[in-house]
């Protein structure tokens, strides 16, 4: 009896009693490292914001973010810095690391800049080589001419991919093919 009058009047008090997060005391701050084997991105940046997709889906990571670690898949990295400018990088694969110190580690085994991944596939064909030449004209009808020759190079590449798809019966070389179609249709849909 002198037990259940003791939780009638404690009942209350454990309603009231809520666990959200403490609010991080001052500014927080996330220092972020994103390289590849052939160039460092960002060393021990400050930046507001990272999104990553990987391949439990895509997720943004903030300053005190719950720690993890997650494989990344064929996609867009984008970084939004500390004044509000953003960056975006495809990555074709890799790795990225949370810690409890609000430091995040983005190790991808290619990585491009947006911006440098058109170029690349304006280049692959001879027609779109004209464009890259003179790209310091500056006119809008020309950068969407240019996105339009990489996007239909990247289009091409794609069905290319999907043809050696369905005419390979070795798993190995089924894997590799598989592997270059979502690269394919993650370049794509960057360009897009």
């Amino acid at each position: 009896m002198m037990a259940a009058r003791l939780l009638r009047r404690a009942l209350p008090v454990l309603r009231q009693t809520r666990c959200y997060a403490e609010a991080a005391s001052g500014a927080p701050q996330m220092s972020f490292t994103f390289a590849s084997p052939t160039q460092v991105y960002f060393k021990e940046a400050s930046v507001k914001q990272v999104d990553v997709p990987t391949l439990t889906g895509a997720f943004g990571i903030l300053p005190a973010h719950v720690p993890t670690l997650q494989v990344l898949r064929p996609g867009v990295v984008t970084v939004f810095n500390e004044d509000g400018s953003s960056a975006k990088y495809f990555v074709s694969s890799g790795s990225v690391t949370v810690n409890a110190d609000s430091s995040v580690q983005l190790l991808a085994e290619e990585a491009f800049p947006l911006d440098q991944l058109d170029i690349a596939f304006a280049t692959a064909s001879q027609e779109a080589r004209c464009y890259t030449v003179s790209s310091n004209g500056g006119s809008q009808l020309f950068v969407l001419k240019r996105l339009s020759k990489a996007v239909q190079a990247a289009r091409a590449n794609l069905e290319k991919a999907q043809a050696d798809l369905a005419g390979t019966t070795d798993e190995a070389a089924r894997a590799e093919v598989q592997i270059s179609i979502e690269a394919n249709e993650a370049i794509v849909k960057a360009l897009e």
